[in-house]
């Protein structure tokens, strides 16, 4: 195939942003290309904010054809959370003929190497930045969150996401030089000399398991890490959210044709409804890579049963804040009010468990029992929870029943500090939206225990009471050890305090925030500088993203001769 962009072109555009994502990883300072602030794409141009939802209106109700092969049948049923029915059909494939396929055209992306794969990804990278705007809305009309929060974490953030994990893999491919010349001196006798090349080499096809509530920014990170290590990638979206994935691929596969390599190094695996192809695909034997977000059951099993390929989970945990006492007893109060309700509380880094000893904490304002904490800090949540647009935009909607259905039984399980609401969307009037629920629990009972040491996805936190500080750093190191976190924060004033956590966090490799009480949130991570989970404890085996997250998608070759 002739291509359209030579390597020449993508390396001048692409390789200065490369070396500042390279530079950013490197110092962890705080860098990123694609602008978070809406107005910043194409105003009154293609790329701006009509256009986007134009673009997306247009799919609506369509067929997405990729122009794969071994398209058996055309699938769908995406409903929004907002109400409206997307109507969108993709292609099903028969994948006993998509992936020899897919496999075809990865010798040429092999030796292609290291530099001008990145540069692919990253031009990659930039067309769906340059859809933005679009993206923004599948992103919403998938996931349910609102659309501030579908366009910057859906598109800059995912974006970042990926493009770091493009950095991550260029470094480790290009550790080993390509070529070397090695000489053994043989005393009196000729020194032997040997010319040895080295490539790196991918495992295979690389399979992505998306997920419904932010399925660019956990699915961008795995499928540009084993691109950018020279492994086809075959996208499997989760039933719900399948256009931003779908769309993903399809600027993938024209760029990559673009660029003069076969464009069914990236494909995607829709699938009908209820049929499950998930397991189907994890055990089939081209696979050698997963990448998955979801449930622990289903991560646990990935883990246990796909043996033939390597696999990097991202499952539940039961995140975790230490509250103590602190020096800014409001701005502590509107930090965790806005953290519990990003989203509805739907994101895998929300907190869930407050454990506040019962004899109360220090403020710079006076002492405040474990009653009054609560009471405040429900007080908070409702104060910017208060006003129905306000709400909407920062609470977003129920992404499914599942969730729905949590939140109303945890209003069974203990007293209720806060009570949650439901709050009527003008604009999308079939949207569920219901603010948080706080539950009060009593760590020393076995019953309460059992509510708060498992996992309750979505707008539910657990104010539990806690003996003492002491008590509070075990159940912390507990619940990491035993059920996991992508997330941990404490508020303390007290240097022994601050140490027994911080020791509890390196031991047990949980990610840990002490004291945030400003514009940054305990739920959120800055690519190029924050690490999104630690594979250390048993809510990921991976971290997002570091070396380890890449390095072992690709194995070197060595070829060697006599010179």
């Amino acid at each position: 195939m002739a291509a359209e962009l030579t390597a020449h072109q993508l390396i001048a555009q692409h390789r200065p942003t490369l070396d500042q994502a390279l530079e950013a990883i490197r110092t962890r300072a705080y860098w990123s290309p694609h602008p978070e602030h809406p107005k910043a794409y194409g105003e009154n141009t293609s790329l701006d904010a009509t256009a986007g939802k134009a673009a997306f209106d247009a799919l609506l109700g369509g067929r997405l054809d990729l122009g794969q092969p071994g398209t058996d049948d055309w699938v769908g049923g995406e409903v929004s959370p907002y109400g409206i029915e997307l109507a969108i059909t993709y292609p099903h494939a028969d994948v006993d003929t998509l992936l020899p396929a897919m496999r075809a055209g990865q010798r040429a992306w092999r030796d292609a190497g290291a530099e001008m794969r990145a540069v692919v990804c990253l031009e990659i990278l930039k067309r769906i930045s340059d859809r933005t705007h679009e993206f923004a809305h599948a992103v919403m009309h998938t996931s349910g969150q609102a659309f501030m929060m579908a366009f910057q974490a859906g598109g800059p953030h995912a974006q970042d996401r990926g493009l770091e994990a493009v950095a991550y893999a260029y470094v480790e491919q290009v550790r080993t030089p390509d070529n070397a010349e090695w000489t053994k001196p043989q005393g009196k006798r000729d020194p032997i000399a040997l010319t040895k090349r080295f490539t790196p080499v991918p495992r295979g096809i690389a399979l992505v398991i998306g997920c419904n509530t932010f399925p660019t920014w956990n699915g961008y990170p795995g499928l540009f890490a084993s691109l950018a290590t020279g492994n086809a990638v075959l996208v499997k979206p989760h039933p719900r959210a399948v256009l931003p994935l779908a769309l993903t691929v399809q600027v993938a596969r024209e760029v990559l044709t673009e660029a003069g390599f076969d464009p069914n190094l990236v494909a995607l695996a829709a699938e009908r409804a209820g049929e499950g192809i998930a397991k189907t695909l994890a055990t089939r034997p081209e696979i050698r890579i997963i990448d998955y977000t979801g449930s622990t059951a289903f991560g646990d099993w990935l883990e246990a049963n796909a043996r033939q390929a390597q696999v990097y989970t991202e499952k539940a945990g039961v995140n975790t804040v230490l509250v103590e006492s602190t020096d800014n007893y409001k701005g502590m109060l509107s930090n965790l009010a806005f953290s519990l309700s990003l989203y509805s509380g739907q994101m895998c880094t929300t907190p869930q468990n407050l454990l506040i000893p019962r004899d109360g904490i220090r403020t710079e304002e006076g002492p405040r029992t474990y009653d009054e904490v609560v009471a405040d800090l429900a007080k908070s949540v409702g104060g910017l929870l208060g006003d129905d647009a306000r709400a909407n935009g920062l609470l977003g909607a129920i992404v499914n029943p599942d969730v729905k259905a949590r939140l109303e039984a945890a209003a069974g399980l203990g007293e209720v500090a806060l009570a949650s609401r439901e709050i009527a969307n003008p604009e999308y009037p079939d949207a569920v939206v219901r603010t948080p629920v706080i539950v009060k629990l009593d760590g020393a009972k076995p019953d309460d225990q059992a509510a708060f040491m498992n996992e309750c996805f979505g707008p539910v936190s657990f104010a539990v009471a806690v003996d003492s500080a002491a008590d509070a750093v075990a159940l912390l190191r507990r619940t990491i050890a035993n059920k996991g976190a992508m997330t941990v924060g404490a508020y303390t004033t007290s240097e022994e305090v601050e140490e027994a956590v911080q020791e509890a966090c390196l031991e047990e490799c949980a990610q840990l925030s002490l004291n945030l009480t400003g514009g940054v949130y305990v739920n959120q991570t800055a690519a190029f500088s924050d690490f999104h989970g630690s594979g250390g404890n048993p809510a990921a085996n991976a971290a997002l993203c570091d070396g380890a997250f890449v390095a072992n998608r690709f194995r070197v070759v060595e070829v060697r001769r006599e010179a």
